[in-house]
């Protein structure tokens, strides 16, 4: 072996190693780092949403890492951190994508781990079809175009293109008030990939086929699937990032009282 081909497998080593103790180290101790991006909470949280369209670009190692070093932070009861986070990329990714959408496609019965109750009521059913009608207005979708709407329902299982998926859950001992936490940790994860430049979005549907997840981590544990969120770098060509939704005022939903 050569003194170059040494020195190549050497750095390599060392590129591993720093990985692995990024991965190891105790997040409260990481403070600042020189990858830190100035952006404020409250900027991050205005430009947070929902994006359905990505570059096929990578995320570099580091920010990767320091993204959920800094989701690690996230409150929880009594801290005991109840989320588990399984990341897809590259080859498994693609798998995963393939398995779904042929699923999805087959029209085979999920078989999710928790279960979801699609069917709103009042305010809430308004606002839920005041969504659908901005994004497939945007994605040139008619209300009778039955072609159009499969796709749109295709387009998660294909995770919109993201270079990434992580699927999230938990023990399911913990019940629906340790589920609030793993929400948090949700946020805190979707916030900070926007300060980093990167968006996300959230997708109840990821928890439609939870054996696949499991197959392919080889999660040997009881944690069940809740749900899951692609991520990367937003592709502004696509229409459906075009999509924007209102907030109701504070007076619908917070009582001040003294």
């Amino acid at each position: 072996m050569s003194i170059v081909q040494n020195q190549s497998s050497s750095a390599i080593s060392d590129v591993i190693d720093a990985m692995k103790a990024l991965e190891n180290a105790d997040p409260t101790s990481q403070l600042h780092s020189q990858i830190d991006p100035d952006m404020s909470v409250i900027e991050a949280i205005y430009s947070r949403r929902s994006v359905r369209g990505y570059l096929d670009k990578e995320v570099p190692a580091d920010v990767l890492n320091r993204i959920f070093e800094v989701a690690q932070m996230a409150p929880s009861n009594c801290n005991v951190q109840p989320w588990k986070v399984f990341v897809a990329s590259g080859a498994l990714k693609d798998r995963l994508k393939k398995q779904m959408v042929e699923n999805t496609i087959n029209r085979i019965e999920p078989n999710p781990d928790y279960p979801y109750r699609g069917t709103f009521e009042g305010e809430y059913r308004k606002r839920q079809v005041d969504c659908a009608v901005a994004l497939y207005n945007n994605m040139g979708i008619e209300r009778d175009d039955k072609e159009g709407r499969l796709r749109a329902i295709v387009r998660n299982f294909e995770f919109f293109d993201a270079p990434y998926i992580a699927f999230l859950g938990m023990n399911p001992a913990f019940g629906t008030t340790v589920a609030l936490d793993v929400g948090m940790y949700a946020q805190s994860l979707m916030l900070t990939m926007v300060a980093f430049g990167l968006h996300s979005c959230p997708m109840g549907t990821m928890r439609n086929y939870p054996d696949m997840v499991r197959e392919a981590f080889d999660i040997q544990d009881d944690t069940k699937i809740l749900f899951g969120l692609s991520f990367g770098y937003e592709d502004t060509a696509v229409a459906a990032n075009k999509t924007r939704t209102a907030r109701e005022p504070i007076s619908a939903s917070v009582v001040f009282r003294s």
